[in-house]
């Protein structure tokens, strides 16, 4: 986990998905960048032919609890990303972080600034 001290802000946006976590805290004031790897299997895993669905990927156990450790102070919260592990954290926050206000939102890949860009858009702050 990349982990460093910097201002909390009520606001925060996650782009998520299996392999890694984008968090940045946005406020009037600026925002602040982090980020969490997952730890996934080094198996590489492969397509079997005749079969219907994907491969199972082997999925980091401490992922989701690093990604909200990060979220520490924050009120407001935006979930973006192209699969299925932004329902995953929604889910996951939702247990452990009652209080949250939660949006959530499907995106593919993007830009760290189009990121802030519409967390700045979606939470007033421009």
């Amino acid at each position: 986990m990349s982990d460093t001290a910097g201002p909390v802000h009520a606001h925060a946006v996650v782009w998520i998905d299996h392999l890694g976590a984008k968090i940045f805290s946005v406020g009037v004031t600026g925002v602040h960048a982090r980020s969490v790897r997952a730890r996934l299997s080094a198996r590489h895993l492969r397509h079997k032919p005749n079969e219907i669905g994907a491969s199972p990927v082997q999925q980091d156990a401490a992922f989701l609890a690093n990604v909200s450790e990060c979220l520490e102070g924050c009120m407001d919260l935006l979930i973006l990303g192209p699969g299925t592990e932004k329902i995953e954290l929604m889910h996951y926050l939702k247990a452990v972080k009652p209080e949250l206000s939660l949006e959530l939102e499907p995106i593919d890949h993007s830009t760290d600034r189009e990121i802030v860009a519409l967390a700045r858009k979606r939470f007033h702050l421009d």
